[in-house]
């Protein structure tokens, strides 16, 4: 299984000539990222996650919360619990809600993806599957998240590897923190744990 990140929140998954695409936002300006795909994953409703005018010019399945559905986007709704398949992949759903963001703002909902028992996905969230998790994609920057909690996150699911998701809002002086705390908590798990920058790929074994 490859994987690759693009811009800020978005990875692509490919395994056997078939592509996965989760939450191609409008802070992903890649057109690679979605070229080829067999199937979309959607975490939740926020404009950094979901492209509603971009999915709307592809026709490939696409998995989601129901507020994603609510707000346009032709796909299947999903919600903790359920199991299903997208394009060769083996999808576990966990997660109900979105971390609380700004005190005026409603929480939605937000659902995780657990990708063939191996890749998980959270969203905005900091959730803890019920299930083992060899390469996590861990928030690393949001209006919605602490530092602290970033780490203990990682210390609580205590993946073998890993890497920075949703850290588009960080400069480049930020970006070299980000580097930073994953090594110091990487060298702490003996992990895997880094940032991949936007167009590069990691195999997984």
């Amino acid at each position: 299984m490859e994987l690759t990140k693009y811009g800020h929140a978005c990875w692509r998954v490919e395994k056997d000539g078939k592509v996965l695409v989760i939450d191609p936002g409008v802070f992903t300006p890649e057109p690679e990222a979605l070229a080829g795909a067999d199937a979309v994953l959607i975490t939740h409703a926020h404009f950094d996650h979901v492209d509603v005018d971009r999915l709307s010019g592809l026709d490939v399945p696409v998995w989601t919360c129901a507020g994603v559905i609510d707000e346009g986007v032709k796909g299947q709704a999903v919600r903790h619990g359920d199991t299903f398949d997208a394009a060769g992949f083996g999808i576990r759903v966990f997660g109900e809600w979105h971390a609380a963001n700004h005190p005026d703002q409603p929480v939605i909902d937000n659902v995780g993806f657990l990708i063939d028992d191996e890749l998980f996905y959270p969203g905005d969230a900091l959730t803890v599957p019920d299930a083992s998790v060899g390469t996590l994609l861990v928030p690393t920057g949001a209006p919605w998240m602490k530092l602290s909690e970033m780490v203990e996150y990682l210390r609580t699911v205590k993946p073998s590897r890993a890497y920075s998701t949703h850290d588009a809002l960080y400069s480049e002086a930020g970006l070299g923190l980000v580097d930073r705390w994953l090594q110091l908590e990487a060298d702490r798990q003996g992990a895997d744990m880094r940032r991949i920058k936007p167009g590069e790929s990691v195999t997984l074994s």
